[in-house]
């Protein structure tokens, strides 16, 4: 009797239960071929982490054609300085490769169909490498933080897609000649799964995203705010909404805030807080920020 074929809709729950049987001190079934595959992937993702790439940010990508306009606006027109990473953040991309590999493991073990692993595709000029088609569908894989994962396990990352990750997905969609397709995300913290497919409406019409986004990035002057400036405290003071304080154009794009004297940083115990308008001094040490 043939055995009925999996579906991406029970991706999670089978993950999960392929892996159970080690909560019971049983042995999980796990082929040879997959073992090999998977070692060799990860040496290919170490030795590609261990080999300088250049970072180019002055190109339109499918893995950055849905971030705001304004951030995009800079990324291809501003002054390109080179920017010295912090061995962390190399570690971060390190592990990053790593766990999306450990999760297409999992995807695998589950007896789900893994196909067109990293495939180069182009729409409209632009071009990327999607992750993988599982059971037929298109998906995207993301390692995140606890924070970023609750968008994915609600379903909230319609409302709230600052790196622009649904238009990267209708790109890939797009490219393959279909309209199916999610998330497949890790908690880093966790180690949680969550299986995210975005509605049709709510994926833009990829190609007129990209011509409307070729045009604006040719304009001598760049676009509107991506976000407004939200009130800190009840003191009178704004600061920069979260989408914007990992952006590194910040001090560029609001140079014209606290009168035009530009962006004051104020170091707290949770970290650095940004104020475009100070109407009250913060008592704590104020950051001197490059302009």
């Amino acid at each position: 009797m043939k055995k009925n074929k999996k579906t991406i809709d029970t991706l999670v729950q089978d993950i999960y239960q392929a892996i159970s049987p080690l909560t019971e001190n049983k042995q999980i079934k796990v082929n040879d071929e997959d073992i090999e595959k998977f070692g060799k992937a990860m040496a290919s993702a170490l030795k590609h982490w261990a080999t300088p790439q250049p970072r180019d940010t002055s190109t339109l990508r499918m893995s950055n054609i849905g971030k705001p306009s304004r951030q995009l606006w800079y990324d291809l027109n501003a002054e390109q300085v080179p920017q010295q990473l912090a061995s962390s953040t190399l570690i971060k991309f390190l592990y990053g490769h790593l766990l999306e590999e450990l999760v297409l493991f999992f995807v695998k073990i589950a007896g789900h169909e893994v196909t067109s692993e990293q495939k180069t595709v182009e729409v409209e000029g632009i071009k990327g490498h999607m992750d993988c088609v599982i059971d037929g569908e298109v998906v995207d894989i993301k390692t995140t933080s606890g924070f970023a994962f609750k968008k994915f396990k609600e379903g909230t990352l319609t409302n709230d897609d600052p790196f622009g990750y649904i238009s990267q997905l209708a790109g890939y969609e797009h490219s393959e000649g279909t309209s199916n397709g999610g998330f497949l995300a890790l908690n880093k913290e966790t180690g949680e799964l969550a299986l995210f497919k975005p509605d049709e409406f709510d994926k833009p019409n990829i190609v007129s995203a990209i011509k409307n986004v070729k045009k604006t990035i040719k304009k001598k002057t760049p676009p509107a705010l991506c976000y407004s400036p939200v009130p800190e405290g009840k003191g009178g003071n704004f600061k920069l909404a979260r989408g914007c304080t990992y952006c590194r154009h910040k001090v560029e794009c609001h140079k014209e805030s606290n009168n035009g004297k530009g962006l004051r940083a104020f170091k707290y115990a949770k970290g650095i807080t940004y104020l475009t308008t100070v109407k009250s001094v913060p008592k704590v040490e104020e950051i001197k920020l490059a302009r």
